[in-house]
């Protein structure tokens, strides 16, 4: 039985871009799948074609509804960034690409939605994961984080669709 709502989430990253969904069907969540699309390649363009790829083809698998990606940190390594910003930008691409509304949330927003605390460290959110999506088996902090993404967008987008039917800016 499908739910009311499949939620993609999506941590980019240039070599590990993690992705988990969840459905919410009333205001009940459950874990459909998670996991880690590694893109390999000695230079960017191939590593942002295979994560273009890759990531296309858990969207067409999986049908999600909507997704939710998360901001990029800022670091003091400009290249870094900004090589991370490619990444990010293709996480935005796919499901704009497959006509899903895209949300996006810093990571303190996400870590609030599913914590309490906007600086939770990471097993902070992954116990928190675990309790909101009971017998879930985390595979890593990629994919948990795009978890958590899904579980921000769950609880916030309802809301966001009420809003945007009464036409609220």
């Amino acid at each position: 039985m499908r739910s009311n709502l499949r939620v993609i989430g999506i941590d980019p990253g240039l070599r590990n871009t993690g992705w988990g969904i969840v459905d919410l069907s009333g205001s009940r969540l459950s874990h459909v799948a998670h996991g880690v699309v590694q893109a390999k390649g000695h230079d960017l363009a191939t590593r942002l074609v295979a994560l273009r790829r890759a990531l296309s083809a858990v969207v067409e698998e999986m049908a999600p509804d909507t997704a939710a990606v998360e901001h990029t940190f800022v670091n003091k390594d400009a290249v870094g960034t900004l090589k991370l910003a490619h990444a990010r930008a293709i996480a935005l691409l796919v499901p704009a690409e497959a006509g899903l509304p895209v949300a996006e949330y810093a990571p303190n927003a996400i870590k609030k939605a599913v914590v309490g605390v906007g600086h939770a460290d990471k097993d902070q959110v992954a116990h928190m994961v675990r309790l909101l999506l009971p017998g879930v088996k985390l595979t890593g902090a990629d994919a948990t984080d795009a978890l958590a993404a899904a579980i921000c967008h769950a609880h916030r987008a309802p809301a966001m669709a009420r809003l945007a039917e009464v036409g609220a800016p």
